[in-house]
């Protein structure tokens, strides 16, 4: 045996070993080289030059669109109407159709006004009673709260100003009544906002009448003798605690109270009838008054039915007649007062 072939055959471990580390070492580095090759950017194509004014442009392919390769995206529907922001100001009058279950209260904070201001402005439909309210009715609603004037004649500014405790300023002012501040002249028939204008409702009130009124007996008027005398802590007089139209404002001095056909109507405290009549009454209708004995008296109207009589004394909570349509009402409840002394108070301030 050589030389050679013994040195192989002594060290063919080692030798292996190292042919296997260098084949290992090979392939690291060729993996290297194939992977940079692979992620480099490849050259940019030379640009095409843009044609100067007297040569031809060049003709450059553009990709087709609307084919399958073309970029998608969510399509949108063009507006032609824009849309107004609900707190944006109002200069001018509106139309509003009256529709079932409305109230004078209910439209007046649709519109985000007081209820006064949509009274005042349609005095020619309602005459200054929110119970006048009818399916149908077409209302002007004004811009703001105030009066909307139709200017007369012999109008001035410091008249009517003063006629409805308002400033001229704020007339001349409003945008919505074009006024021309250099020559400030209104026509006779025009219409003309009274910001922050005021006046007086027509009233249509039942009066007052206490259990020792003067006068003959009878169902509108009594004389009557000492009876129960009221506690003071009142009672819901119906079994429902929610308004079904309008609520306690200056030109409503009473509630709404959510009653239907027959709902049982209970005296709010302990009291002498003074008044149980049925009619038109003001608009009232069939009608009950209870005088407490302590200052304060209250109403029940619009009934179907009266339950009890004049100088009857009755209880808190007691049965004293039933909830109607009857008077100048649109749909069954009970419209329900408070007065003391005579005057008018909010009902919400002695329920319970």
């Amino acid at each position: 045996m050589t030389k050679l072939s013994l040195f192989f055959k002594k060290n063919a471990f080692n030798l292996l070993s190292w042919l296997v580390t260098l084949a290992i070492a090979a392939g690291i580095v060729f993996g290297a080289f194939a992977w940079k090759k692979s992620t480099s950017v490849a050259q940019a194509s030379a640009p095409v030059p843009t044609a100067a004014p007297d040569e031809n442009p060049p003709d450059v392919a553009m990709p087709a669109l609307g084919g399958p390769e073309a970029f998608t995206s969510i399509s949108r529907d063009i507006q032609l109407k824009t849309n107004t922001p609900a707190d944006k100001p109002r200069y001018k009058p509106v139309e509003y159709r009256v529709v079932r279950g409305d109230s004078i209260f209910a439209i007046a904070e649709k519109f985000q006004l007081k209820p006064e201001t949509i009274l005042w402005a349609n005095y020619d439909v309602l005459q200054d009673d929110p119970h006048s309210l009818k399916p149908g009715q077409v209302l002007r609603i004004p811009p703001t709260d105030g009066i909307f004037y139709q200017w007369k004649e012999n109008d001035t500014l410091e008249t009517v100003a003063n006629e409805f405790k308002a400033n001229v300023e704020d007339i001349l002012n409003f945008p919505g009544n074009d006024i021309d501040l250099t020559a400030p002249k209104i026509a006779s028939g025009a219409w003309v906002m009274i910001p922050g204008g005021e006046r007086e409702f027509v009233k249509w009130l039942v009066p007052t009448i206490a259990k020792g009124a003067s006068g003959t007996s009878s169902t509108s008027q009594s004389a009557c003798p000492n009876g129960a005398v009221g506690s003071g802590a009142f009672v819901w007089p119906a079994d429902n605690r929610f308004l079904s139209g309008n609520d306690y404002w200056s030109g409503h001095l009473g509630i709404d109270i959510a009653a239907g056909e027959g709902a049982p109507v209970y005296a709010a405290d302990n009291g002498v009838v003074t008044m149980a009549q049925g009619g038109w009454n003001y608009g009232y209708g069939n009608v009950i008054q209870i005088d407490h004995g302590n200052g304060y008296s209250t109403v029940y109207a619009h009934l179907s039915v009266i339950g009890v009589g004049v100088c009857q004394s009755v209880y808190a909570g007691q049965w004293i007649g039933s909830a109607g349509n009857t008077g100048n009402s649109q749909g069954a409840h009970l419209h329900f007062e408070v007065r003391q002394g005579g005057g008018f108070i909010n009902p919400w301030f002695v329920l319970p």
